[in-house]
């Protein structure tokens, strides 16, 4: 994939089914990835955005400096540690690889995310920060 190609929703679909104990389960008309039984990510109606775990707290200044890539839907990802990502807007397969690793290790049970070490986030944080 060159930078300027757009990313599909076959391209979300490979790249979420890449990570490990990854399932694909249809939700609510909706295509949805799992991990340990938990939603990690989803392809939106029309296949031109995708829901991803994100803590609330990051969430505004995430849209804020990028409101072309990120969004909500209001009224639905207000209560929600949950964003959405417009797939047009992603640089590359290596943006959407970045994003979808940090949203399934935000679900994925502790020793799972840890025995995957090359998924642990950039910096200080890596698997494990969070119960599982």
């Amino acid at each position: 994939m060159t930078a300027d190609a757009t990313i599909t929703a076959a391209d979300v679909r490979s790249t979420a089914l890449s990570l490990p104990d990854t399932t694909e389960k249809l939700a609510w008309g909706q295509p949805t990835f799992r991990v340990a039984g938990k939603i990690f990510a989803s392809l939106g109606d029309d296949e031109t955005s995708m829901g991803v775990k994100c803590p609330r707290e990051d969430r505004a200044e995430l849209i804020a400096a990028e409101p072309e890539k990120f969004f909500i839907r209001e009224g639905h990802d207000d209560h929600y540690a949950w964003m959405r990502v417009r797939l047009a807007a992603l640089e590359d397969a290596d943006e959407l690889a970045a994003i979808l690793a940090d949203s399934w290790r935000q679900v994925a049970p502790r020793r799972l995310a840890a025995a995957h070490p090359e998924l642990a986030a950039p910096g200080p944080d890596g698997p494990g920060e969070r119960g599982g």
